[in-house]
């Protein structure tokens, strides 16, 4: 968004989109995120909506196109820059593979602020490969680690967002882990066959990892 505007970027969302989404239940606002300055670009938002079905996501379409969201959108376009979207599927193993919308918050609320490790990933295997390697070597390796948690894993729906690419959803855990991963260098143990920094390299070598850090009033944290 605009630095300027970074208040009123986010009012827009909070105040406006929240609840005028959710009017006919198709959809709810799920995380609203800032990247954490220091990580990457300034005045960046990354947020997750979730819609019910595919008919659920045309007709929201349709809503900002010409109906009740267009001037939402209309108002939205003087805040910001510019923004980039992505349609997400969950993975059938993701622990959040769906999403009962009609529970998710649509007032705000406070609550504390966590932080996330986002990683977007672009396997020169076959995506399925590289999923597969996600579920039956990383997620297992994350269950004995105290550092992140996966909240959900996602590809891009075919047709709506770079092929292959998937994403990683976790939040950080332990912030002192964290900062010991980003001020160390791997052990070379710990790049031998049949480990995790070894093997992954035959599924992918391209990856972004960003640090994002919910809003007090994101209906997920």
């Amino acid at each position: 968004m605009r630095g300027r505007c970074e208040d009123d970027f986010e009012a827009h969302y909070r105040d406006r989109w929240m609840s005028e989404l959710a009017s006919d239940g198709d959809a709810r606002l799920l995380w609203y995120t800032h990247q954490a300055h220091g990580s990457g670009p300034a005045y960046r938002v990354v947020t997750v909506t979730a819609v019910r079905d595919g008919a659920a996501y045309e007709r929201l379409i349709q809503r900002v196109a010409s109906g009740d969201l267009r001037a939402w959108a209309r108002d939205l376009d003087g805040l910001q820059y510019g923004s980039t979207g992505k349609v997400l599927v969950a993975l059938p193993w993701s622990p959040l593979a769906t999403v009962e919308i009609d529970a998710v918050p649509v007032e705000p609320a406070d609550h504390e602020l966590t932080l996330y490790m986002e990683d977007t990933g672009w396997p020169h295997a076959p995506l399925d490969d590289y999923t597969r390697f996600w579920e039956e070597v990383y997620a297992p390796m994350l269950e004995r680690s105290s550092l992140l948690s996966i909240e959900a894993c996602f590809q891009a729906a075919h047709g709506a967002g770079p092929r292959p690419e998937a994403i990683l959803w976790q939040k950080v855990v332990s912030h002192e882990g964290l900062l010991h991963l980003l001020e160390s260098e791997t052990r070379p143990e710990l790049k031998r066959p049949g480990t995790f920094m070894h093997d992954a390299l035959a599924v992918r070598d391209q990856w972004e990892s960003r640090l994002l850090r919910t809003s007090a009033w994101s209906p997920m944290y």
